[in-house]
């Protein structure tokens, strides 16, 4: 499809509705009036994503350029406002409240991130943007490009939230390849990043370190830390082929499974769906993954290139992790799933970036 708009739009509008169904499935049977307008605050969050997707579909990504380092600094700001005015959920202090609703700031960090590398290794001219790494060295091609992504993944890793960090971590360290910066650089980013793997575990909270051995085997806390993806496991597992059918999966209408409208929701669709629903739902998937990476193959701009790329690996990321974790092949981490999981600043970042996605290849034909 040579115009990208209406294909996205279409695909995400289809996960975002399969996800408000998840959503009232998994908490029709959770009394009172929070539980009760959840569903609907999602479908408001949907809407506003819409407006937003045809906002940054029809607006030139190439002036996103000028704003790039307004928009990080923003954000950085608001993760440093966390730690201070932050509301605590679960332990983590990830929110801030304005007005009615929970803002994020770590989902607008990621796309900010990717804008960010995607401006620094790019270089503006007058016909068009083309590639500057190729120029660097190893301070410029990567000490300053990590200190810059460092300072955002620590401030989200302190909320405390090890999963977004470490998504943007490996945004950054893909893009690196992508950018052609020279491979013995990233083999020595990696190596450097690999080598104090094992002194980390010293520095991880209490609740991480559970979780990080509960991974390698659950029923050593059936009760305890390894009670969700226990229950993850048996709510995927009974759906079989086509599922219990929606509303009728015990492991979400009993409330034997945690957050089952957030993190977990796709253990709550594939109850219900089975393996015959859940296939289409990641086939779903991969139709966005597949024409992000198509139009940033076929974006001869350097900048819209790799921020094509980067919009599309935190994407393919997200649904690669939160899925795995499901089914206990990921420590949980505690990532959403995009446009499925229950969550205003995630639907939000995520129709944005599909439609800065869209834009990018609308801006490539008329060039």
């Amino acid at each position: 499809m040579r115009n990208s708009f209406l294909f996205i739009l279409i695909v995400a509008l289809l996960i975002a509705i399969i996800g408000v169904f998840s959503i009232y499935s998994s908490t029709s049977q959770k009394i009172g009036q929070p539980w009760e307008d959840i569903y609907k605050r999602q479908l408001l969050w949907i809407a506003v994503g819409l407006i937003a997707y045809f906002l940054f579909a029809g607006f030139n990504y190439r002036r996103l350029w000028d704003a790039t380092y307004f928009f990080y600094t923003v954000c950085v700001g608001f993760l440093a406002l966390v730690s201070l005015l932050g509301i605590v959920r679960l332990g983590a202090q990830r929110w801030i409240k304005l007005g009615g609703f929970n803002f994020q700031p770590s989902e607008f960090a990621k796309l900010a991130v990717i804008l960010f590398l995607a401006r620094y290794f790019s270089r503006k001219s007058v016909e068009d943007i083309s590639l500057l790494s190729g120029k660097f060295g190893v301070f410029r091609g990567l000490v300053l490009p990590f200190i810059f992504v460092a300072l955002p993944m620590l401030l989200i890793i302190e909320q405390p939230d090890l999963g977004s960090g470490l998504i943007i971590l490996l945004v950054f360290v893909f893009l690196l390849y992508l950018t052609q910066v020279r491979l013995k650089y990233i083999f020595t980013l990696v190596t450097l990043l690999i080598i104090p793997l094992p002194f980390a575990w010293h520095f991880l909270r209490d609740y991480q370190k559970q979780r990080l051995l509960v991974f390698v085997n659950p029923n050593i806390d059936p009760l305890g830390a390894g009670y969700t993806i226990i229950q993850s496991k048996i709510a995927i597992g009974s759906g079989g082929f086509f599922g219990k059918g929606w509303l009728s999966g015990t492991q979400s209408q009993l409330r034997f499974l945690p957050e089952s409208h957030t993190d977990f929701i796709f253990a709550t669709f594939a109850e219900e769906w089975g393996f015959f629903g859940s296939s289409v739902l990641i086939f779903l998937y991969y139709l966005i993954i597949r024409q992000g990476f198509i139009i940033a193959e076929r974006t001869s701009d350097a900048f819209g290139k790799l921020l094509a790329y980067g919009i599309t690996l935190l994407l393919t990321l997200q649904v690669c992790i939160n899925i795995s974790m499901n089914m206990g092949l990921a420590p949980v981490v505690g990532l959403p799933l995009p446009l499925l999981s229950y969550g205003g600043s995630s639907i939000l970042v995520t129709f944005i970036s599909l439609g800065i996605l869209a834009n990018i290849d609308r801006t490539r034909a008329v060039f």
